[in-house]
């Protein structure tokens, strides 16, 4: 499977600016559909964070998935990558 790898930075409520990948089937291009995965994401973690817009999370590249990758992607419709200040 092929994914896009979208790179997306947040600012956290204590001012550190996370930094996470969110990966989907590289034939989802609705950038809302890919902003709802980043939301999604977010309501996990215990701290509050800014917004999540097309100037926090954009198109990288496209690469191929690992088996991880794609279990994920088949239970939610995404994976993250967690780059930078993500607990």
């Amino acid at each position: 499977m092929k994914v896009a790898v979208w790179d997306t930075y947040v600012k956290r409520e204590n001012g550190k600016i996370m930094h996470f990948d969110i990966l989907v089937p590289d034939n989802i291009t609705d950038e809302q559909t890919i902003f709802n995965f980043g939301i999604d994401y977010l309501k996990t973690k215990s701290f509050k964070t800014g917004r999540l817009t097309s100037n926090e999370c954009r198109l990288c590249h496209i690469e191929q998935a690992t088996k991880e990758m794609v279990f994920s992607i088949e239970q939610k419709g995404y994976f993250i990558i967690e780059m930078e200040n993500c607990n």
